[in-house]
């Protein structure tokens, strides 16, 4: 154990400051300036900021050349209203860190105390505080910053907390960690009528009733398996709210979701054969695009080696638990860049899940995921 009692009460003050002051994906200034403002007396050997929007990476470096390490939390949270009694519950209305990326992020910055007192031997860490996770666009703008380029990691980790999972217990296997998804808006344009004869338009009623109900019959089977692929209607909207016009207009937005890329490419070309079909017999114009586009993730051996023997070291219970997770993290652009891997850290058994109202970070968590981390760190790089 590397932190004191007083470094826990500060990182628990810390994250329960984030928590107060949420902000959405790519609007994180202010919890950027925070993260910074925490880890200044750290005095990192180097600090880039605005890193693919509010993004920041501080470097640890060490005495001798080596491997470079990369540890990512997120920083962004999310556009729900937060229904929890904690006393520092979020003071912005309708948003909140209801995914513990304030949990995340303390863990991170834990791991910077600890480097802060004791450079790695050699090489360098990173410590990546990563925007926008929950749109799909943060890790793709980092690793698009030219500046990215100056941290060119050999190694990429991170961890995600999972209610369901007991307290403290880790889930890690190779191979796919968080299956690939992303968002298709469906467009669909006919002409309107006054409601009385409908028939002097086009409606695109029946069209929206055969979609929703067709788009969700493309799901199969379930992970693990490869060909796994699900549809999930997440929003749909037709006409205006008014009893007088037949409507011309309508939006269906689904959510497509495989275990892997290769899977999800088949997968849309599916949706768009079907929404086309449908479309053209209803004599109905048709338009198709994408949102919140998430890379499956893939943990990599060499990762998942250097993960399972500091667990083992730490005398952390780990198996594979129900990886992968059907939940998408776009954690997954790193490992197309170096091997990657995220394990799972429980949050507790019965307690709120994920995005839930209610859900609360374990502030135990962020003592548990910073020693993970420095275990990687010393093993790795002395």
């Amino acid at each position: 154990m590397f932190l004191t009692n007083q470094d826990m009460i500060d990182l628990i003050d810390f994250r329960h400051e984030l928590h107060r002051h949420p902000e959405l994906s790519g609007e994180e200034r202010d919890t950027a300036r925070r993260v910074l403002t925490f880890l200044a007396p750290m005095k990192p050997d180097r600090v880039i900021s605005g890193l693919g929007g509010h993004g920041i990476a501080a470097i640890f470096e060490g005495a001798k050349k080596g491997r470079t390490l990369l540890f990512r939390s997120e920083l962004d949270a999310l556009p729900i209203e937060e229904l929890t009694a904690v006393p520092y519950r979020s003071t912005t209305p309708g948003k909140a860190h209801l995914c513990g990326h304030d949990g995340h992020t303390a863990a991170l910055a834990a791991l910077g105390r600890g480097l802060a007192r004791q450079r790695p031997a050699s090489g360098r860490v990173v410590l990546m505080f990563q925007p926008a996770e929950e749109n799909g666009a943060g890790a793709a703008a980092v690793i698009a910053d030219p500046r990215f380029g100056e941290i060119s990691p050999d190694l990429c980790f991170s961890f995600h907390n999972m209610p369901g999972i007991p307290l403290g217990k880790v889930a890690l296997a190779e191979g796919p960690a968080n299956c690939a998804s992303r968002g298709m808006k469906i467009v669909l344009d006919g002409k309107t009528a006054h409601a009385s004869s409908p028939e002097h338009g086009t409606s695109p009623m029946r069209a929206v009733a055969l979609m929703m109900s067709a788009l969700t019959g493309l799901g199969v089977a379930l992970p693990p398996a490869p060909h796994f692929a699900m549809a999930t209607v997440t929003h749909a909207t037709m006409g205006e709210p008014t009893f007088g016009v037949a409507p011309g207009h309508a939006e269906i937005w689904v959510t497509l979701r495989t275990l892997t890329d290769d899977r999800m490419v088949r997968l849309c070309g599916d949706a768009e054969a079907l929404a086309r079909d449908i479309a053209e017999k209803q004599k109905l114009i048709l338009s198709i695009s994408y949102a919140d586009i998430f890379s499956h993730c893939e943990n990599a051996p060499e990762a998942v080696e250097h993960l399972g023997r500091a667990l083992d070291a730490e005398g952390i219970s780990h198996d594979r638990g129900d990886l992968p997770m059907r939940g998408s993290e776009d954690f997954g652009r790193f490992g197309a860049i170096a091997p990657a891997a995220m394990f799972l850290l429980g949050a507790g058994e019965n307690v709120p899940s994920l995005h839930n109202p209610d859900y609360e970070f374990p502030d135990t968590l962020i003592e548990t995921g910073a020693r993970i981390f420095m275990r990687v760190v010393r093993d790795v790089l002395g």
